[in-house]
């Protein structure tokens, strides 16, 4: 396992690894992705081994704009008007894929809907430039824990599962991206992300969202509808106003409970974007030994609030070993 600052270099070495057929490490604008050649089902495969990662969990592709999507999913009118917006940028479209389409089976979990975006992060933009095909990547994590939003938190998680990390500092949004189902009559929210839904609406007008989960073994359209998911290996209380003695407190804004073993605050001054960002960071340092549970200040369902709480929600329900329950 190397960890590589991201120069030309780098970027070359990881995009000929890629193209073997092995995996990389990479920083998007939301969190680190463990990325594989999308196109070959070995590789991918290697994803879901390297994770641990149910098969019925389907990846995002990552490609660098419309015209790249446009060869390997039924494009429309929407999703048009949605990329020409958000692209590049944390959302996922999911389309029915097109005759043809090259994407590996096993990344769609055999399902004939492609789930694929196009991220900002200059890295990541590189990357899928010299590679020249589509990259399937997952967050670069264990399956169901804590996802990483920089290099180190890849280094912890996966360690020598990955033969290259590209180490491109924090990830600026800290939560992954929204996941929009277009194969339905009506666009259909799969994953609250960093594209708030109140934007996507502003585009598009109003969207549907999908509370039923699939159940048992059977493919999930969109990552991140695991009923666990993003566990630490403490358990997480919601909602709290007070702190015991044994808990680690995540906070939220300018008014904190005082008691805990340690807090750490998603943004003192209440700010949803920062907030997010530090989500992930800050709920890794609360995982540690000697702490008993986590506890989680109350955070507002609006904008990214929606992402925020979809995420501590599933690390909730967490069997408080860092597992899918």
């Amino acid at each position: 396992m190397k960890v590589a600052l991201p120069t030309a270099q780098s970027v070359a070495e990881a995009a000929q690894l890629l193209r073997d057929g092995k995996l990389v490490a990479f920083p998007t604008e939301t969190v680190y992705g463990l990325g594989g050649d999308a196109t070959n089902e070995r590789a991918v495969a290697a994803i879901f081994e390297a994770k641990g990662r149910p098969e019925f969990n389907p990846l995002i592709s990552h490609v660098l704009d419309a015209a790249a999507a446009q060869k390997l999913v039924r494009w429309n009118e929407t999703a048009d008007r949605l990329a020409a917006r958000f692209w590049p940028g944390p959302l996922t479209l999911v389309l029915p894929r097109s005759p043809g389409s090259p994407i590996s089976l096993l990344a769609t979990a055999g399902l004939d809907t492609v789930a694929i975006r196009a991220p900002s992060h200059p890295v990541a933009q590189a990357l899928i430039r010299a590679t020249d095909r589509p990259i399937a990547a997952p967050s670069a994590n264990r399956s169901g824990a804590i996802s990483p939003t920089r290099a180190e938190h890849v280094v912890e998680s996966l360690g020598e599962r990955v033969p290259l990390i590209l180490d491109g500092g924090p990830c600026l949004v800290g939560v992954e991206s929204t996941v929009l189902d277009l194969s339905t009559a009506t666009p259909t929210l799969l994953r609250p992300g960093g594209a708030t839904r109140e934007a996507i609406e502003a585009v598009i007008g109003p969207i549907a969202v999908s509370d039923a989960l699939p159940s048992g073994d059977s493919a999930r359209k969109s990552p991140g509808q695991l009923e666990s998911h993003y566990a630490p290996a403490r358990p997480v209380r919601l909602g709290a106003s007070s702190v015991g003695a044994d808990e680690g407190l995540l906070a939220f804004g300018p008014t904190v409970p005082p008691g805990a073993m340690l807090t750490y605050n998603l943004s003192p001054s209440g700010d949803l974007a920062e907030a997010a960002a530090n989500l992930f960071a800050q709920m890794r340092l609360l995982d540690r030994p000697g702490i008993g549970r986590i506890a989680v200040m109350p955070i507002p369902e609006t904008g990214l609030g929606l992402a925020i709480n979809d995420r501590l929600r599933r690390a909730a329900a967490g069997d408080g070993t860092g597992r899918r329950g």
